[in-house]
């Protein structure tokens, strides 16, 4: 072979060497791509459906209201809402809330809708689990519950043995100590005959209270619009909405807006001379959350700011 053939030669050893070290790059890189793609989505599934649907957080409010009698200042509220037992929440996870909603002594516990989820088998046991535990719950002046979209039948059967008061567009007088009380009103879910007149018959009344402190209970929060300005309201507490489910910091909107949850999804809203807080509730039927933990919300009342 001539010098020129064997400098050839080795050029060529040369550079399929060099194209054999290339494609080993390139194949190390993608196998680190792939796998990392698979650890970051592993942890992301593992997050999302496993850590933060169960961390529940205690969201604390303080309400100040001069309408609020002085018999009601430090009067504590725990709402509790959009359980969805059976779906991210067990039992274990509802021994929890228990414990959280009892450290805290409230005076009253709202529960504003969805108990079960929709899919859910609820056997005898679990019926029965589901009652002990919400028979703990202890609350001086009452717990009273509305009916959420999802609710069945059965889920009253539940309420009513575990001592909740249900309110179906219906009202309920709350005193404390003396004869001045505040005025608690529930409305059923949209999809269970929601009646916001029969609700709010009291305030046809000839000789109603029209300075009354009144809260009202209701599972979608934007049936609010059809409340405000008609029937005179202080404080709303919503749920249903999940807050979104799925949220992205700093954008202002969620990723997930359920039906009659569209306008008010977020976690507060002052409409007028309304409050409305919305639960980002307890269960997920979706299976997941994101920067949207379960929650929830604790409410002091005071007259005085």
């Amino acid at each position: 072979m001539t010098r020129e053939e064997i400098n050839e030669e080795i050029h060529k050893e040369v550079q399929q060497e060099q194209d054999r070290e290339r494609k080993k790059r390139i194949i190390k890189i993608s196998i680190k791509i792939i796998l990392s793609i698979i650890i970051l989505s592993t942890i992301f599934f593992t997050y999302t459906t496993y850590i933060s649907t169960i961390k529940v957080k205690v969201r604390e409010y303080r309400i100040i209201n001069k309408k609020i009698p002085d018999s009601f200042n430090g009067t504590k509220i725990i709402q509790i809402s959009d359980l969805h037992f059976g779906s991210t929440f067990s039992n274990n996870e509802l021994e929890k809330v228990i414990q959280l909603v009892n450290e805290r002594k409230p005076d009253l516990i709202f529960f504003t809708g969805d108990l079960i989820a929709e899919n859910y088998t609820l056997t005898t046991k679990s019926q029965e689990k589901i009652i002990n535990q919400l028979k703990k719950l202890n609350a001086s002046l009452g717990k009273y519950a509305i009916l959420g979209d999802e609710d069945k039948e059965n889920v009253i059967t539940l309420y009513n043995q575990s001592e909740f008061n249900i309110l179906k567009n219906d009202k309920e007088f709350i005193y404390k100590n003396d004869s001045s009380p505040i005025l608690l009103v529930g409305l059923s879910s949209l999809k269970k005959e929601q009646n916001i007149e029969q609700a709010y018959q009291y305030f046809k009344e000839e000789t109603h209270n029209a300075n009354i402190y009144t809260i009202g209970l209701l599972h979608e929060p934007d049936t609010v619009d059809n409340i405000l300005n008609v029937y005179p309201t202080d404080l709303f507490l919503a749920g249903h909405s999940h807050n979104g489910t799925i949220r992205i910091p700093f954008l202002k909107y969620p990723l997930i807006k359920e039906e009659n949850a569209i306008k008010y999804n977020q976690d507060y809203y002052k409409l007028n001379s309304s409050e409305l807080y919305i639960s980002s509730g307890l269960g997920s039927e979706k299976g997941i959350r994101l920067f949207c933990r379960p929650s929830i919300n604790f409410f002091r009342l005071s007259n005085k700011s």
